[in-house]
Protein backbone atom coordinates (compact mmCIF):
# COMPACT_ATOMS: atom_id res chain seq x y z
CA UNK A 1 0.00 0.00 0.00
CA UNK A 2 2.82 2.42 0.72
CA UNK A 3 5.09 4.02 -1.82
CA UNK A 4 8.63 2.78 -1.89
CA UNK A 5 10.43 3.77 1.30
CA UNK A 6 7.18 4.95 2.94
CA UNK A 7 7.39 4.92 6.75
CA UNK A 8 6.10 2.04 8.79
CA UNK A 9 4.34 4.00 11.46
CA UNK A 10 6.90 5.97 13.50
CA UNK A 11 6.90 9.74 13.68
CA UNK A 12 9.96 11.45 15.02
CA UNK A 13 10.83 12.61 18.47
CA UNK A 14 12.18 16.00 17.45
CA UNK A 15 13.91 17.70 14.54
CA UNK A 16 17.50 16.63 15.01
CA UNK A 17 19.04 17.40 11.63
CA UNK A 18 21.29 20.44 11.77
CA UNK A 19 20.57 20.98 8.07
CA UNK A 20 16.90 21.48 8.86
CA UNK A 21 17.69 23.86 11.69
CA UNK A 22 19.89 25.94 9.40
CA UNK A 23 17.20 25.96 6.74
CA UNK A 24 14.62 27.05 9.26
CA UNK A 25 16.90 29.80 10.53
CA UNK A 26 17.32 31.08 7.01
CA UNK A 27 13.59 31.05 6.38
CA UNK A 28 12.98 32.75 9.72
CA UNK A 29 15.10 35.65 8.57
CA UNK A 30 12.89 35.87 5.50
CA UNK A 31 9.79 36.05 7.66
CA UNK A 32 8.47 32.55 6.96
CA UNK A 33 7.02 30.89 10.05
CA UNK A 34 8.69 27.55 10.82
CA UNK A 35 8.09 25.07 13.58
CA UNK A 36 11.41 23.37 14.23
CA UNK A 37 9.85 20.36 15.89
CA UNK A 38 7.20 17.90 15.02
CA UNK A 39 4.21 18.81 17.19
CA UNK A 40 4.09 15.14 18.11
CA UNK A 41 7.49 15.32 19.68
CA UNK A 42 7.92 18.68 21.24
CA UNK A 43 5.61 18.16 24.24
CA UNK A 44 5.93 15.20 26.64
CA UNK A 45 2.65 13.46 27.32
CA UNK A 46 2.75 14.42 30.98
CA UNK A 47 3.09 18.12 30.08
CA UNK A 48 0.60 18.26 27.24
CA UNK A 49 -2.43 20.44 27.94
CA UNK A 50 -5.79 19.96 26.22
CA UNK A 51 -6.59 22.73 23.77
CA UNK A 52 -10.18 23.77 23.23
CA UNK A 53 -11.07 24.59 19.66
CA UNK A 54 -13.23 27.63 19.03
CA UNK A 55 -16.90 26.79 18.97
CA UNK A 56 -18.28 26.03 15.53
CA UNK A 57 -21.66 25.30 13.96
CA UNK A 58 -23.02 21.79 13.98
CA UNK A 59 -21.06 19.41 11.80
CA UNK A 60 -22.52 19.16 8.32
CA UNK A 61 -23.15 15.64 7.11
CA UNK A 62 -22.23 14.46 3.60
CA UNK A 63 -25.94 14.13 2.83
CA UNK A 64 -26.57 17.72 3.87
CA UNK A 65 -23.62 18.82 1.76
CA UNK A 66 -25.08 17.15 -1.31
CA UNK A 67 -28.37 18.92 -0.70
CA UNK A 68 -26.63 22.27 -0.28
CA UNK A 69 -24.29 22.05 -3.26
CA UNK A 70 -26.56 20.38 -5.79
CA UNK A 71 -29.12 17.65 -6.15
CA UNK A 72 -26.46 15.24 -7.34
CA UNK A 73 -25.29 12.58 -4.91
CA UNK A 74 -21.64 11.73 -4.29
CA UNK A 75 -20.59 8.11 -4.62
CA UNK A 76 -20.10 6.26 -1.37
CA UNK A 77 -17.00 4.09 -0.86
CA UNK A 78 -15.65 1.85 1.90
CA UNK A 79 -12.10 2.38 3.16
CA UNK A 80 -10.00 -0.75 3.63
CA UNK A 81 -9.27 -0.27 7.32
CA UNK A 82 -7.64 -3.68 7.75
CA UNK A 83 -5.01 -2.89 5.14
CA UNK A 84 -4.39 0.51 6.68
CA UNK A 85 -4.10 -0.97 10.15
CA UNK A 86 -1.62 -3.56 8.88
CA UNK A 87 0.43 -0.72 7.40
CA UNK A 88 0.65 0.96 10.82
CA UNK A 89 -1.68 3.83 9.98
CA UNK A 90 -4.35 5.64 11.96
CA UNK A 91 -7.83 4.09 11.72
CA UNK A 92 -11.10 4.76 13.49
CA UNK A 93 -10.54 1.68 15.65
CA UNK A 94 -6.88 2.31 16.52
CA UNK A 95 -7.38 5.15 18.99
CA UNK A 96 -4.97 3.59 21.49
CA UNK A 97 -2.09 2.97 19.10
CA UNK A 98 1.20 4.86 19.24
CA UNK A 99 0.72 6.31 15.76
CA UNK A 100 -2.77 7.56 16.71
CA UNK A 101 -1.39 9.35 19.77
CA UNK A 102 1.41 10.92 17.76
CA UNK A 103 -0.98 12.32 15.19
CA UNK A 104 -3.26 13.61 17.93
CA UNK A 105 -0.39 15.83 19.04
CA UNK A 106 0.54 16.73 15.47
CA UNK A 107 -2.97 17.87 14.54
CA UNK A 108 -3.70 19.95 17.65
CA UNK A 109 -1.64 23.09 16.86
CA UNK A 110 -2.76 22.87 13.22
CA UNK A 111 -6.42 22.86 14.25
CA UNK A 112 -5.92 25.72 16.68
CA UNK A 113 -4.47 27.81 13.85
CA UNK A 114 -7.16 26.63 11.45
CA UNK A 115 -9.95 28.09 13.58
CA UNK A 116 -8.18 30.99 15.30
CA UNK A 117 -10.13 34.24 15.65
CA UNK A 118 -9.20 37.85 16.15
CA UNK A 119 -5.60 38.92 15.52
CA UNK A 120 -4.50 35.27 15.36
CA UNK A 121 -6.88 34.46 12.49
CA UNK A 122 -5.16 33.49 9.25
CA UNK A 123 -6.66 33.46 5.78
CA UNK A 124 -7.72 29.97 4.70
CA UNK A 125 -6.28 28.55 7.91
CA UNK A 126 -8.45 25.45 7.51
CA UNK A 127 -6.68 24.61 4.22
CA UNK A 128 -3.56 22.56 4.97
CA UNK A 129 -1.11 21.33 2.34
CA UNK A 130 1.17 18.38 3.13
CA UNK A 131 4.29 18.11 1.03
CA UNK A 132 8.01 17.28 1.11
CA UNK A 133 11.17 18.04 -0.84
CA UNK A 134 11.46 14.72 -2.69
CA UNK A 135 9.60 11.47 -3.25
CA UNK A 136 9.89 8.84 -0.53
CA UNK A 137 9.84 11.24 2.42
CA UNK A 138 6.41 9.98 3.48
CA UNK A 139 4.18 12.94 2.69
CA UNK A 140 1.18 10.81 1.61
CA UNK A 141 1.54 8.66 4.73
CA UNK A 142 1.41 11.82 6.84
CA UNK A 143 -1.41 13.44 4.86
CA UNK A 144 -3.68 10.39 5.12
CA UNK A 145 -2.91 9.88 8.81
CA UNK A 146 -3.57 13.56 9.53
CA UNK A 147 -6.91 13.33 7.73
CA UNK A 148 -7.89 10.13 9.55
CA UNK A 149 -6.93 11.60 12.91
CA UNK A 150 -8.84 14.83 12.26
CA UNK A 151 -11.91 12.83 11.21
CA UNK A 152 -12.03 11.49 14.78
CA UNK A 153 -12.82 15.00 16.05
CA UNK A 154 -16.42 15.39 17.22
CA UNK A 155 -16.98 18.88 15.81
CA UNK A 156 -15.13 18.81 12.50
CA UNK A 157 -15.39 17.30 9.05
CA UNK A 158 -12.44 16.58 6.76
CA UNK A 159 -11.96 16.69 3.01
CA UNK A 160 -8.79 14.95 1.80
CA UNK A 161 -7.76 16.15 -1.67
CA UNK A 162 -5.19 14.27 -3.73
CA UNK A 163 -3.38 17.10 -5.50
CA UNK A 164 -0.49 14.85 -6.58
CA UNK A 165 -2.16 14.53 -9.97
CA UNK A 166 0.87 13.10 -11.77
CA UNK A 167 1.39 10.27 -9.28
CA UNK A 168 -1.76 9.97 -7.14
CA UNK A 169 -1.66 7.55 -4.23
CA UNK A 170 -4.38 8.60 -1.76
CA UNK A 171 -7.03 6.31 -3.26
CA UNK A 172 -4.61 3.38 -3.31
CA UNK A 173 -3.57 4.02 0.29
CA UNK A 174 -7.20 4.05 1.40
CA UNK A 175 -8.05 0.98 -0.67
CA UNK A 176 -10.73 2.70 -2.75
CA UNK A 177 -11.31 3.02 -6.49
CA UNK A 178 -11.63 6.38 -8.20
CA UNK A 179 -11.63 7.73 -11.73
CA UNK A 180 -12.82 11.34 -11.81
CA UNK A 181 -11.37 13.89 -9.46
CA UNK A 182 -9.70 17.28 -9.03
CA UNK A 183 -8.35 17.69 -12.56
CA UNK A 184 -11.71 16.76 -14.09
CA UNK A 185 -13.58 19.16 -11.82
CA UNK A 186 -11.33 22.09 -12.72
CA UNK A 187 -11.17 21.28 -16.44
CA UNK A 188 -14.88 20.61 -16.98
CA UNK A 189 -17.23 23.38 -15.86
CA UNK A 190 -20.24 21.07 -16.29
CA UNK A 191 -19.05 18.90 -13.40
CA UNK A 192 -20.20 19.54 -9.87
CA UNK A 193 -18.20 18.79 -6.73
CA UNK A 194 -20.71 16.04 -5.93
CA UNK A 195 -19.81 14.33 -9.21
CA UNK A 196 -16.24 13.70 -8.15
CA UNK A 197 -16.31 13.76 -4.34
CA UNK A 198 -16.31 10.38 -2.58
CA UNK A 199 -18.23 9.91 0.65
CA UNK A 200 -16.43 7.35 2.78
CA UNK A 201 -17.85 5.02 5.41
CA UNK A 202 -16.06 7.19 7.99
CA UNK A 203 -18.79 9.69 8.81
CA UNK A 204 -16.71 12.86 8.85
CA UNK A 205 -14.29 12.08 6.00
CA UNK A 206 -14.74 12.76 2.29
CA UNK A 207 -12.11 12.28 -0.41
CA UNK A 208 -11.51 14.20 -3.63
CA UNK A 209 -9.28 11.98 -5.83
CA UNK A 210 -6.66 13.37 -8.17
CA UNK A 211 -8.65 12.67 -11.31
CA UNK A 212 -7.47 11.70 -14.75
CA UNK A 213 -3.93 12.67 -15.80
CA UNK A 214 -3.68 15.96 -17.64
CA UNK A 215 -0.50 17.29 -19.31
CA UNK A 216 -1.55 20.82 -18.31
CA UNK A 217 -2.24 19.95 -14.67
CA UNK A 218 -0.15 22.83 -13.32
CA UNK A 219 -1.95 25.32 -15.51
CA UNK A 220 -5.29 23.87 -14.42
CA UNK A 221 -4.43 24.29 -10.74
CA UNK A 222 -3.23 27.84 -11.39
CA UNK A 223 -6.46 28.79 -13.18
CA UNK A 224 -9.17 31.15 -11.96
CA UNK A 225 -11.57 28.21 -11.64
CA UNK A 226 -9.17 26.59 -9.15
CA UNK A 227 -8.97 29.85 -7.18
CA UNK A 228 -12.77 29.98 -7.03
CA UNK A 229 -12.97 26.32 -6.00
CA UNK A 230 -10.48 26.79 -3.17
CA UNK A 231 -12.24 29.90 -1.89
CA UNK A 232 -15.58 28.11 -1.99
CA UNK A 233 -14.52 25.00 -0.08
CA UNK A 234 -12.63 27.11 2.47
CA UNK A 235 -15.62 29.29 3.27
CA UNK A 236 -18.66 27.08 2.71
CA UNK A 237 -18.38 25.09 5.94
CA UNK A 238 -16.58 26.70 8.88
CA UNK A 239 -16.28 23.30 10.59
CA UNK A 240 -14.31 21.72 7.76
CA UNK A 241 -10.59 21.01 7.43
CA UNK A 242 -9.30 20.56 3.87
CA UNK A 243 -6.03 18.62 3.54
CA UNK A 244 -4.12 18.64 0.24
CA UNK A 245 -1.68 15.82 -0.46
CA UNK A 246 0.60 17.68 -2.83
CA UNK A 247 3.50 16.45 -5.00
CA UNK A 248 7.08 16.81 -3.73
CA UNK A 249 8.21 20.40 -4.11
CA UNK A 250 11.41 19.66 -6.05
CA UNK A 251 9.65 17.32 -8.47
CA UNK A 252 6.62 19.41 -9.45
CA UNK A 253 5.59 23.04 -9.78
CA UNK A 254 2.15 22.31 -8.29
CA UNK A 255 3.16 22.91 -4.62
CA UNK A 256 4.42 26.41 -5.41
CA UNK A 257 1.13 27.08 -7.21
CA UNK A 258 -0.94 25.81 -4.28
CA UNK A 259 1.11 27.49 -1.52
CA UNK A 260 -0.55 30.94 -1.77
CA UNK A 261 -4.01 29.30 -1.70
CA UNK A 262 -3.58 27.46 1.60
CA UNK A 263 -3.29 28.84 5.12
CA UNK A 264 -0.87 26.22 6.45
CA UNK A 265 1.76 23.83 5.13
CA UNK A 266 3.10 20.69 6.79
CA UNK A 267 6.53 20.05 5.30
CA UNK A 268 7.65 16.44 5.82
CA UNK A 269 11.37 15.95 6.41
CA UNK A 270 12.88 12.47 6.18
CA UNK A 271 15.19 11.78 9.10
CA UNK A 272 18.84 11.26 8.17
CA UNK A 273 18.02 11.65 4.47
CA UNK A 274 16.75 15.18 3.75
CA UNK A 275 19.70 17.44 2.95
CA UNK A 276 20.46 21.08 3.62
CA UNK A 277 20.23 21.90 -0.08
CA UNK A 278 16.92 20.11 -0.68
CA UNK A 279 15.22 21.63 2.37
CA UNK A 280 16.49 25.13 1.55
CA UNK A 281 15.40 24.91 -2.07
CA UNK A 282 12.00 23.40 -1.33
CA UNK A 283 11.07 25.85 1.44
CA UNK A 284 11.99 28.82 -0.72
CA UNK A 285 9.64 27.58 -3.45
CA UNK A 286 6.62 27.36 -1.13
CA UNK A 287 7.26 30.58 0.79
CA UNK A 288 4.00 31.92 -0.64
CA UNK A 289 2.46 30.47 2.53
CA UNK A 290 3.53 32.13 5.78
CA UNK A 291 2.64 29.25 8.13
CA UNK A 292 4.96 26.29 7.56
CA UNK A 293 5.59 23.52 10.09
CA UNK A 294 8.28 20.88 9.73
CA UNK A 295 7.42 17.27 10.51
CA UNK A 296 10.29 14.82 11.01
CA UNK A 297 9.40 11.40 9.64
CA UNK A 298 11.07 7.98 9.66
CA UNK A 299 13.12 8.74 12.76
CA UNK A 300 14.68 5.90 14.71
CA UNK A 301 13.56 5.43 18.30
CA UNK A 302 15.82 7.24 20.75
CA UNK A 303 16.49 5.63 24.10
CA UNK A 304 14.41 7.10 26.89
CA UNK A 305 12.08 9.10 24.62
CA UNK A 306 9.09 6.76 24.57
CA UNK A 307 5.92 8.52 25.70
CA UNK A 308 3.20 6.07 24.76
CA UNK A 309 4.43 2.71 26.02
CA UNK A 310 2.93 -0.47 27.41
CA UNK A 311 2.03 1.30 30.65
CA UNK A 312 -0.93 2.86 28.90
CA UNK A 313 -1.80 -0.26 26.90
CA UNK A 314 -1.05 1.26 23.52
CA UNK A 315 -0.43 -0.95 20.52
CA UNK A 316 2.94 -0.66 18.86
Amino acid sequence: MREKNEPTGRIAGRIRSSSVEKAAARLDKLGVGISLASPAASVPMSDAQPVALPSSPAVSSPAAEDANTSRRTSRRVAINLETMRAAGMVTVSSERSVIAEEFRLIKRPLLVKAFAEGPEKIRHGNLIMVTSARAGDGKTFCAVNLAMSTALERDLTVMLIDADVAKPSVAKTLGIEAELGLTDLIADSSLDLADVLLRTDIERLTVLPAGRPDPLATELLASERMVQFVAEIAARYPDRVIIFDSPPVLMSTIPSVLAPYVGQIVFVVQAEASTQASVDAALSLISGCNNISLLLNKARDLGGTERFGAYYGYER
